[in-house]
């Protein structure tokens, strides 16, 4: 069963709709469980102590009686009052999104890195929502209590207060090893000079699909929500003198809980330092430009806003009309069929050679050590060693460009 509520104007909760309750009742599916009911509710704004209206909570206690439903599921994050509140009067079990799509992610975390991002995230929810799992025991603390029962209740609840910290604060620890790793990785992809393309997308918008598509990554790709958690990277080789390095993310939905995208900012983060975001898009969803709008702020949130984009709109194959923008960093493709993929491979290269120039340099033998820096930091395609000069055909960004003019044939 589902509950949802829209409001005219609302600073702390999104909006809910019926697309929205779509998009909530998929999370169930993907989770394991059946919508037997759903309730939209239109109000200026939540009720403080239940979140929906006495009225809501009578009618949604009476189709969970009619359905024999075990749970109910908000559209919104309930705070820890509400979440109690709301199991006593339905008397059965009552979870938000947030909780949900945590629940998603720690069954599909195979890594060592998205388990510990989850656990973190898991952990950060729970703490605030204790009270309400030991009120059976703090109600019998204080001088009315039964003799024999006051104080342990409290005495427990801290403890588990100072558990659960200790374990975020391990977590965290842990998790600064993973960015200092990814430190070091990224300068060596630096030295290298190995591009970075970061695939980005809604979720279930097929970017995994793309990845297989271009790499033969392998990796398992259904018609589900959040089937990929664990970001892989692979080799994708461009054309003859283009080769990057191309990752899947988690995709992004509305509403995702504020401690995910804070347990997940090590593997977000690698967005700011990408030469190219490449953002697939679902065509062929009727949301598609809602689903864009959420993509676009999350980017924007996790500093990225400013790295060179290409859009990729997806599953063209089962489009009955042409409903997306074109202009010059927007492809058509289906990741299914290949439709249109040597077209991104093309926009790719374009992209990536926007700050791109192709050079013959005249090298004096003097300067034969230069030789070396070219291979770290540009693409050599051709080395002749002749009797005045060496001469190197490279590819040079910008920066390089402007210590190599000189030699230029």
């Amino acid at each position: 069963m589902l509950a949802g509520l829209a409001a005219d104007s609302m600073k702390i909760y999104d909006r809910s709709t019926e697309e929205s309750l779509d998009e909530l009742e998929a999370l169930l599916e993907t989770a394991g469980g059946i919508c037997v009911g759903r309730v939209l509710q239109n109000r200026k704004k939540p009720e403080p102590g239940t979140f929906i209206g006495a009225g809501k909570v009578k009618e949604l206690k009476e189709l969970a009686k009619a359905n024999d439903c075990t749970l109910a599921v908000f559209d919104n994050e309930l705070t820890p009052s509400q979440m109690r509140a709301l199991t006593e009067k339905l008397d059965m079990r009552v979870i938000d999104r947030s909780s949900l799509i945590l629940d998603i992610f720690a069954g599909r975390a195979r890594t060592r890195e998205g388990r510990l991002q989850i656990e973190l995230a898991q952990y950060n929810y729970l703490l605030p929502r204790l009270t309400g799992m030991w009120k059976h025991l703090t109600s019998q603390t204080g001088t009315s209590a039964p003799i024999g029962t006051r104080g342990p209740g409290e005495t427990q609840l801290e403890t588990d207060r100072r558990h659960i910290r200790r374990k975020i604060d391990k977590l965290r620890d842990e998790l600064k090893e993973v960015l200092r790793t990814r430190d070091t990785q990224r300068r060596l992809r630096e030295k290298n000079n190995i591009p970075v393309v970061a695939l980005v997308g809604y979720t279930n918008a097929g970017k995994s699909t793309l990845l297989n598509t271009l790499t033969g990554a392998g990796i398992q790709a259904e018609n589900r929500l959040f089937d990929t958690l664990d970001t892989t990277t692979r080799r994708l080789v461009v054309n003859d003198v283009r080769e990057v390095l191309i990752s899947d993310t988690v995709g992004f939905i509305r509403k995702l809980p504020h401690h995910l995208v804070e347990a997940f900012k090590a593997t977000l983060e690698e967005l700011k330092y990408a030469d190219l975001i490449l953002h697939v898009i679902d065509a062929s969803s009727s949301e598609w430009e809602e689903q864009v709008r959420v993509v676009d702020e999350m980017i924007a949130a996790l500093g990225a806003a400013e790295t060179p984009r290409l859009e990729a709109y997806n599953k063209c194959d089962i489009l009955t009309e042409d409903v997306y923008p074109h202009g010059e960093n927007t492809v058509e493709i289906s990741a299914k069929t290949e439709q249109g993929i040597d077209r991104l491979l093309l926009k790719i290269e374009e992209c990536l050679s926007s700050n791109i120039k192709k050079v013959t340099l005249c090298l004096p033998y003097a300067k034969a050590g230069f030789i070396e820096t070219l291979h770290r930091e540009a693409v050599v395609s051709g080395t002749r060693y002749l009797e005045e000069y060496i001469e190197v055909d490279a590819a040079v960004d910008t920066s390089l460009y402007g210590k190599v003019k000189e030699y230029i044939k």
